[in-house]
Order: C-alpha cells, then sequence, then structure tokens
C-alpha cells in the first residue's frame, strides 16, 4: 500500500521507479537507485536473509550497508567469521512486459548478445538495459568493483548478485570490511535512443578509461597461420602489408601471435608444462631483432603471450590446484596470489619492453583463472571447493592485482586484453578482445562472432577501452563478398582493425580494399551504429561516418 501510495504521490511510471530516492534529510525526491527491499548473503553454501531496512542490514557477525556516493550507491559488506560467497540484493520491480533486456558478457561475448523478452531474461553480467526502444533503463555497477557482479530482472523484481568468492570457496575477510561496488543507474535522455543511452552509461560505469593516442590498426598472422609461424613468414607478411600503408604519421602493428615461444621439453604423467615466453624458438631465434625488423619496415611490433600458464621454471607450490573439472586437462596455472607469481609475470612483461616490443596481447588469464570458458559461468564462475593459497581476497581483486601488474610493468606499451574481465580491463588496459575468436576457416564463425559482437559491445568502444571485434580472417577459404563486408565495417566504426591476410588470397581487389580501410582505420572516425540491433542480433543495417549502410551478411 505504501508503495502504491509513492507511485501515486510521484506521479511516475512503475518503470521509473528504481530511479527515485528520497532525501532523509530534506523528503525531496533525487535521482538514483532507492536502497534494496531485501538483502540475503550466502556462507558455506547456506543464505541467510539479513534484516534491516534502507542503508543497513545485518545478521549476527554479517553487515551489509549501503552509501550514497555521488552518482553511485556503494556497497559494503564485513562477515568476521564465516567465508561469503554472495550477496543478492532485490528491488521489488514491476516491468512492463512489452520491455525487453540486453545483457553483457563477463569476459569475451560469444555471438550470443541480442535484445531479449524480460520474461526470458537471462544472468547480466555486469550491467543491463531494460528498454521498449523509447524509455531506456540501465543498471549496472562501476568498472574496476572488488566483486563479480550480475543482474537479472523479471517482471516482479531486479535482482543484483555480487560474488565473493575467492577461487571456488568463500572469502575469509576477517576483520576487513569490502567495498563490493558501486550501484550506478540512467534512464534515457529526451530523444536519446538505446544505443546512446547505452554508450553514456558505459561512460558513467568507467570514469577514467585508458585509451591509445591514436586510433590502432594493423596485422596479425593468426587466421592464417593458427601458429605455424616463423621470423621469416612475419617479416614477409609484413613487408606485403605495409605496401598498403598510406598515414604514416600513424603506423600500423604488426602483431606477432602465438607460436613463437619455446616448447615444453620436460612432461610427466601428471601434467605438461606451458612455453616459455621469455625467449622465441627456433623458427624465430632472438626477439629483439625479429622486432628491429620489424620497424625497418615501417611497422610497430607487437607480442602475444599467455601470463598465467605455468612453466618448467615454476614451482609446483606456486600452482593453482587442479580443480574437480579439470581432472583430464593437463595444463597448470600460476597462482596469482603468490607475490612470486606476480614478480615473474611482471618480469616477463618488461622483457618485451626490453625487446623494443610496442604493444603485448595477453591472453586466457580468464580461462587460466577460473578453468572454465564465460559462456560456462552462468551458474557458476569456476567448480566448487578450492581457493588460491590467499582466500583472504576476492576473485575480482586478484584479477585485479594481475592486471595492474601487467599494466605496471609494461610501461609505454600499448596492452591487448584478450580473455580477460571485461569490467576489470577497463581503464587499465588500451585495448581490450571483446569477442571470441572469428575465423580464417568459416565465415559463420566470423558473422557469429564477429558481427554479434561488434553490434552490441561497441558502446564499449573509447568508453572503457579501445574495442577490439577480432580480426579479418583474409584467406581463400573465406567468399571475399563476405570479407569485405566485415572489412568495410571494422574500418568504418572507429573501432581497431586488425587484418590477418594470406599472401595467396590478396588479389587486385584486395589490395585496393585494404589500402582504403587502413587509411580509414588509421584516423579518428564517429562510432558506428547498429540500427537494427534490437530485432537482429547480427545487425545489418548501420550508420558509419553519417551514412546508412546495408550489408548482406
Amino acid at each position: 500500500m505504501q508503495r502504491r501510495r509513492f507511485l501515486q504521490v510521484s506521479g511516475l511510471s512503475v518503470a521509473s521507479f528504481l530511479f527515485i530516492r528520497v532525501d532523509p534529510l530534506t523528503g525531496n525526491t533525487v535521482k538514483g537507485l532507492r536502497f534494496p527491499d531485501s538483502v540475503i548473503v550466502r556462507c558455506h553454501g547456506e543464505w541467510i536473509l539479513l534484516q534491516g531496512a534502507a542503508e543497513n542490514w545485518k545478521y549476527e557477525d554479517i553487515l551489509v550497508n549501503f552509501r550514497e556516493n555521488g552518482d553511485a550507491l556503494s556497497l559494503f559488506v564485513s562477515v568476521t567469521h564465516r567465508a561469503l560467497e554472495f550477496i543478492k540484493c532485490s528491488w521489488n520491480q514491476a516491468s512492463p512486459v512489452s520491455f525487453k533486456s540486453l545483457a553483457d558478457h563477463w569476459e569475451r561475448s560469444y555471438g550470443d548478445l541480442a535484445w531479449e523478452s524480460i520474461s526470458n531474461s537471462r544472468r547480466a553480467p555486469w550491467y543491463i538495459l531494460i528498454s521498449d526502444g523509447t524509455q531506456t533503463h540501465a543498471f549496472g555497477v562501476k568498472t574496476g568493483a572488488n566483486s563479480i557482479c550480475s543482474w537479472q530482472v523479471s517482471p516482479e523484481a531486479l535482482d543484483l548478485v555480487v560474488d565473493t568468492n575467492s577461487g571456488g570457496s568463500g572469502v575469509l575477510l576477517g576483520e576487513r570490511t569490502l567495498h563490493a561496488a558501486d550501484i550506478v543507474t540512467t534512464e534515457n535522455l529526451p530523444g536519446e535512443n538505446p544505443f546512446h543511452t547505452d554508450v553514456r552509461f558505459c561512460r558513467m560505469m568507467c570514469a577514467k578509461a585508458k585509451l591509445p593516442v591514436q586510433p590502432v590498426y594493423g596485422i596479425n598472422d593468426w587466421y592464417f597461420a593458427y601458429g605455424n609461424n616463423s621470423r621469416q613468414l612475419i617479416l614477409d607478411t609484413t613487408r606485403l602489408m605495409a605496401d598498403h600503408v598510406t598515414n604514416w604519421d600513424n603506423p600500423p602493428f604488426s602483431v606477432i601471435d602465438m607460436g613463437w615461444s619455446v616448447k615444453p621439453s620436460k612432461t610427466n604423467e601428471e601434467f605438461c608444462w606451458g612455453d616459455d615466453f621469455t625467449q622465441g624458438n627456433e623458427a624465430f631465434g632472438e626477439m629483439h631483432i625479429v622486432a628491429d625488423d620489424i620497424k625497418k619496415l615501417g611497422m610497430r611490433p607487437g607480442i602475444w603471450t599467455r601470463p598465467l600458464l605455468a612453466n618448467a621454471k615454476d614451482k609446483p607450490s606456486w600452482l593453482i590446484p587442479l580443480r574437480s573439472d579439470q581432472k583430464d586437462f593437463k595444463e597448470r596455472y600460476l597462482d596469482p596470489t603468490i607475490p612470486e607469481n606476480l614478480q615473474r609475470i611482471g618480469n616477463t612483461i618488461r622483457l618485451y619492453k626490453t625487446w623494443g616490443f610496442h604493444l603485448v596481447k595477453h591472453d586466457f588469464t580468464s580461462f587460466d583463472f577460473f578453468g572454465r570458458w564465460g559462456f560456462d559461468m552462468n551458474e557458476a564462475m569456476t567448480s566448487p571447493g578450492w581457493h588460491f593459497q590467499d582466500q583472504s581476497i576476492t576473485n575480482a581483486e586478484i584479477m585485479l592485482f594481475l592486471y595492474r601488474t601487467i599494466r605496471a610493468a609494461s610501461m609505454d606499451m600499448y596492452l591487448i586484453g584478450c580473455n580477460t574481465f571485461s569490467h576489470l580491463s577497463a581503464g587499465i588496459f588500451e585495448l581490450n578482445r571483446i569477442g571470441d575468436d572469428t575465423s580464417g576457416n568459416e565465415w559463420a564463425r566470423t558473422l557469429k562472432m564477429g558481427v554479434n559482437t561488434l553490434g552490441f559491445r561497441l558502446p564499449q568502444h573509447n568508453t572503457f577501452y579501445a574495442a577490439d571485434g577480432d580480426c579479418v580472417g583474409l584467406t581463400t577459404k573465406i567468399p571475399w563478398g563476405k570479407n569485405k563486408q566485415w572489412l568495410q565495417l571494422l574500418a568504418e566504426s572507429s573501432a581497431p582493425l586488425f587484418i590477418s591476410a594470406q599472401p595467396e588470397a590478396l588479389g587486385e581487389d584486395q589490395k585496393k580494399a585494404i589500402k582504403k580501410s587502413f587509411a580509414a582505420a588509421s584516423r579518428i572516425q564517429p562510432l558506428g551504429e547498429p540500427l537494427d540491433w534490437m530485432s537482429n542480433p547480427r545487425p545489418e543495417n548501420w550508420k558509419l561516418n553519417g551514412s546508412r549502410v546495408h550489408f548482406d551478411w
């Protein structure tokens, strides 16, 4: 009855109710997310209902506190004697059935992003948009949170689930109070469509993105070599592609992908060691010479690495414990809560700087950390029952320590995160791979992973980081008519453009298109906009550089 009376007095629609909070001092209504209607926490597998209202919720040694903090509602939690796994905050909320919701992903997306009916809404990592095409509401947490957060909307309620686990077990906070998250919301401005609300909300969530000085573009060997690369192949491809560059005020990158490092020579029945990423293999030789040779050809050298993969130099006691769902998986990974591992990772990144590389693409930190891909994290981030050596810090805090270690060691090199947690990468890395791999073998995969990813995560471009939609796998196996369109979309969207070009696939048409695309991608452009994204998960109609463009995928 009280809630109904508030709506009558305020004159707001039901959907707007979440954006109104009453100032306890003045009695005035202010924009922002009101305090939740209920709070429960999970400790040792048991859900516990907290008692309280508004700012303070409590049960024995468990205290959840909310504080107004500028445009955010900050969530703090302390639990002295238990292992804290989750906090769930719920707002009683009636959402019209005509509204749809849009979810994000934990790390990369997997070709499955779409506006969906509220009644079929999926778990939404980090933030969620709710819209009917005219009215749009957005709920999220600011980037760099100390917990892993997700949203769930239904016709009756909105839930925020805050994951505070350490590994697959609850965090042991002891006497520490955890600043778990800063919750933010917005609604569309007059005349603002859902895409532009999404862009503006991403900027709200990330107070200070770390962006490249100039647009990033260039080449990568992965989608025609797939690891079967060499110094000679890299230099031949760099020389060939450099012929199509016109803007030498912003030279492109030549990124050496997986395949350059020394393979393991030691195995046993329990597990095998990973590559040694501190030296080049026989096909590459001295990596500083390779970097110098790329520079002589006019491009800026980049290199791929996998920071958490253990090798023969690493002590078994420094590794993440074997997880229950990885008994048959023989790779082992470094525990990033052990200072010696962070030091080793930092030293490796610094080594690339001494070699003369300008960019480092670091990969697999999400998978190596949790033992599963993002699409398998819907029910749980990882298998239960294990924890890192230091169980007093959350998974999000551990990942942030790792990412900040890589950042500090990189100095002025650009960083591309791949298979990294999007919300924890923002503000730390200049670039982030926003989707799973495209392909040099099958167009259907590029359409699924590339077009869908760019259509729905482009609002994160230049708000979180430079959003890398992955490469154009320009090979003889992919129809040129399809790849030509994907090349145009990447080149004219303002997002980074990387081309993975098989020399045998380059005819005169391809060379002309590459030259045009390099020229476009090398300069600042307006953000591309998918025009049919609310009805088409692989948008065909786009606004690029002020013009409407239709693609026949």
